[in-house]
């Protein structure tokens, strides 16, 4: 199983570093797991619907150039469905029973995600209803990769 994490901006806490470190090198004995960061859009703070559309847009297309033919793409979007670890990992399990070793996990800037990367994308998973920032987005992510893989294994895991 390859698994990658596409994420807008650069991750510059420490603690977080660390916390994503950590998890990635855990599930080394699962599946190669490649964290891609894309630039994010300078923008100044105040930007009108227009100008919003544009700095998405100029993401999306990073993200996009990041994605080859015959992944297998989930959106991380607050509008995606939720569920619960035990539903992530029997649905990893079941893309890996049906010949789908490529997985990328996308996650936006501040922004959000832009249309034609939710039209790319094969499925939206939310976390909630509530904004997280994207960095420690990426770290709940990994954890909730590495916890499924633990569950699909029967695996001892804190609940």
């Amino acid at each position: 199983m390859n698994i990658t994490i596409i994420s807008v901006g650069k991750l510059k806490e420490k603690y977080l570093k660390m916390g994503i470190d950590e998890y990635v090198k855990r599930l080394g004995g699962y599946a190669k797991v490649e964290l891609v960061e894309v630039p994010d859009e300078k923008a100044p703070e105040q930007l009108s619907e227009a100008e919003m559309e544009i700095v998405k847009k100029k993401e999306g297309e990073r993200i996009l150039s990041k994605i080859s033919d015959g992944v297998h793409v989930i959106a991380l979007a607050i509008e995606g469905k939720m569920k619960t670890s035990e539903e992530m990992a029997a649905d990893i399990e079941s893309l890996m029973t049906y010949g789908k070793s490529k997985i990328a996990f996308v996650i936006g800037g501040s922004l959000g995600l832009h249309e034609d990367v939710m039209k790319r994308a094969d499925e939206k998973l939310s976390f909630g209803k509530m904004t997280l920032p994207h960095q420690l987005m990426k770290l709940v992510l990994v954890e909730q990769i590495y916890r499924s893989f633990r569950i699909i294994k029967g695996e001892p895991y804190h609940k």
